[in-house]
């Protein structure tokens, strides 16, 4: 399919009572919040019968109750993204935006992640799991300096630290702890940070173009993710042609050997001493604010914001079910 094509086909009254899920318990409530909004709108002005739904304020049983047909899962992190509102989604029989229950819970553990993505020869940087300081300042002696320090189940780079030094490790892992009782420590990879996002199910999913991202001082934090706007974004990225492409195929393997269908978004490092990429994680309920970057790569691709919003719409399905691809 042509991606100029993507959600100019959908059926809009097929779609019935819509319920976008925004906000949520999760440490990024605040970014779902602001997700949900942005797709509420672009939905609504389509046609669209779409109501915002936040799970922290109403049980999700009240979608049977009051009629949804379907659901837009604009929540992030734990309770959103991680298999769990798929579940209940599942349950009650309602299709929804994203991958299942299982590659959503898979991907949202970026140890489970990372050691599937080894197994299948996809390249992630080097790791170990952690439990205390103590063990923390071993993973540095192991992985070298600096190292990267975070939550193993929690999104936007909330809870991460760069370490430099062993004095460093300590601070670093209570603050990751406070988000999970996992704590991953990473190689760091220094070099060209990018992501690139994938659309569609199994055979027919396909990369959207590569993004460069240019941070202040090479802190991609939470801030600079979300509430800045220092933060450079480079689409097209301006890498050679053969290293996009070669991130676009990582990027495409490593959504299928997950399982993942719908959209995700993958984050890449390239090693500036061999311009070798990196898997980082991947993202199945990727963020769709005025900072997001999925929407950032459809525009490249011909795809505006309420395109790919409707487009995501009419692929909401059920595990084991034919999606509505057709209609994408």
């Amino acid at each position: 399919m042509n991606d100029t094509d993507f959600g100019r086909n959908v059926d809009v009254q097929a779609m019935g009572k819509v319920a976008v899920l925004m906000g949520g318990r999760s440490s990024e409530r605040e970014v779902s919040l602001m997700s949900g909004r942005g797709v509420l709108a672009a939905l609504q002005s389509r046609g669209v019968n779409a109501h915002a739904f936040d799970p922290a304020e109403q049980g999700l049983d009240q979608l049977k109750v009051q009629g949804f047909d379907r659901c837009f899962i604009a929540l992030h992190g734990r309770y959103g993204e991680d298999g769990t509102v798929q579940g209940a989604l599942e349950l009650l029989g309602i299709p929804y935006t994203g991958s299942g229950v299982m590659a959503s819970s898979i991907a949202m553990d970026k140890i489970m992640t990372k050691r599937i993505w080894r197994f299948e020869g996809l390249p992630t940087p080097d790791w170990r799991l952690v439990a205390s300081a103590e063990e923390t300042r071993a993973a540095l002696a192991v992985l070298g300096a600096p190292m990267i320090v975070k939550p193993a189940r929690d999104g936007s780079s909330i809870g991460l630290t760069k370490v430099t030094t062993a004095e460093e490790c300590a601070r670093a892992y209570e603050l990751a702890a406070r988000y999970d009782d996992e704590v991953l420590c990473e190689e760091f990879i220094a070099g060209d940070e990018t992501t690139c996002p994938v659309l569609g199910a199994e055979a027919g999913a396909h990369a959207l173009p590569v993004i460069r991202i240019v941070a202040p001082e090479g802190n991609y934090d939470y801030q600079n993710k979300y509430f800045t706007d220092t933060t450079q974004y480079h689409c097209p990225s301006g890498l050679p042609e053969a290293e996009e492409a070669e991130i676009r195929r990582i990027v495409v393997k490593a959504y299928r050997t997950l399982g993942c269908r719908g959209w995700a978004r993958a984050d890449i490092m390239i090693r500036a001493s061999d311009r070798k990429p990196f898997l980082l994680e991947i993202n199945t309920s990727p963020g769709m604010t005025g900072h997001s970057l999925v929407p950032m790569a459809a525009r490249a691709s011909g795809v505006s914001y309420e395109d790919l919003c409707l487009g995501l719409l009419g692929s909401a399905t059920l595990d084991g079910v034919a999606g509505d691809q057709e209609h994408a």
